[in-house]
């Protein structure tokens, strides 16, 4: 798993197995940071023209062979089901009925010598669906103790059961801008929250931020970093002090998060963000919800854990994608293939 954040490659060797319910077993986890390079390289894919983008996708796709055989490697993995790969999202604009992640290409099983299932999100979209989050399966079928499962990554988005109907959603960008402004200080993020905490909020453009179309809008509906350029960078880059800017965007994620949940919920919380505490003070300074920070294998890697689930889904030839989540024609198995 590879997020809009940028931070790292997420890699997770997980045993599942399905008795009355779904079970996981984490054996092996490891997150291998993206160097500088690779961080410049992502961060401007969004721009390149077509020919360049197809010349990174070949590139990324080798070097998440590397990765992915080094950590078989590393831990002596010899028994293996399939490599189940998100990807890395360059686009998302499923409003044109369009999402592309690079690394998915074929030639991945070949250079793993491995069964591959990948390219998750393509067929939702081409069926009508956002695309997106694709986590809520898993939430329902391996987390569905908790009344919502929150993950704070690039973007934040909760899922949870609305009459035992699974609903979910992006609801507001997160790492993707206050990592911006952490940067700006000489940080790769706000450690703890402790820039946003020493900032004053810019209540103007905090009014700002929460007035935007998008949050009023029910879902379906997700964001992907294409959202941020036209919506969010004008507004609030217009406030000089970077210590400021984080301090009125963390208010502004909090209100938003904190806005969609029901009091005396119980709210497990994922994702780099669980870690800032300042951010997770200002959620529960909002909402009378339970937040419940579990341990750091779950905040790290439960998303990629969730993968190589609807990767056995769609071994399975069952439904990995829910159509109440993603808006898409009907539930379906998506994702493609590939042997080596």
């Amino acid at each position: 798993m590879s997020g809009t954040s940028l931070d790292a490659i997420d890699l997770v060797y997980v045993k599942l197995v399905r008795n009355d319910s779904w079970n996981f077993h984490v054996l092996k986890v490891k997150s291998i940071e993206y160097n500088h390079v690779w961080q410049t390289k992502l961060a401007s894919a969004i721009s390149l023209p077509n020919i360049h983008l197809k010349d990174l996708n070949n590139e990324y796709t080798l070097y998440l062979s590397q990765c992915i055989n080094d950590f078989i490697y590393e831990n002596q993995i010899t028994e293996l089901l399939a490599i189940c790969s998100h990807g890395h999202t360059i686009h998302h604009q499923p409003g044109d009925g369009y999402t592309f992640q690079i690394g998915n290409l074929p030639i991945l099983a070949d250079l793993l010598s491995q069964r591959v299932v990948c390219d998750f999100r393509s067929q939702d979209v081409d069926m009508g669906g956002q695309g997106a989050p694709l986590v809520p399966i898993g939430d329902h079928f391996l987390f569905n103790k908790y009344d919502y499962c929150l993950n704070l990554g690039g973007f934040a988005n909760i899922s949870y059961s609305l009459n035992d109907i699974r609903k979910a959603f992006d609801i507001v960008p997160v790492n993707v801008v206050l990592n911006y402004f952490a940067n700006r200080l000489g940080s790769d993020y706000d450690d703890s929250g402790a820039f946003a905490k020493a900032g004053k909020i810019n209540s103007e453009v905090l009014a700002q931020l929460n007035s935007l179309p998008y949050y009023k809008v029910d879902g379906p509906k997700s964001l992907g970093v294409e959202w941020i350029d036209n919506h969010v960078w004008d507004i609030i880059k217009s406030i000089d002090n970077p210590l400021d800017a984080l301090a009125t965007y963390t208010e502004h994620v909090a209100m938003q998060i904190s806005s969609v949940l029901l009091p005396e919920s119980t709210v497990l919380v994922t994702g780099g963000g669980a870690y800032n505490s300042f951010l997770i003070h200002r959620i529960s300074s909002y909402s009378k919800a339970e937040i419940i920070i579990p341990n750091k294998e779950l905040i790290e890697y439960k998303e990629a854990l969730i993968f190589a689930f609807l990767g056995v889904l769609k071994l399975r030839n069952e439904n990995n994608c829910l159509a109440s989540v993603t808006g898409a024609s009907m539930d379906h198995s998506s994702g493609k293939i590939y042997l080596p």
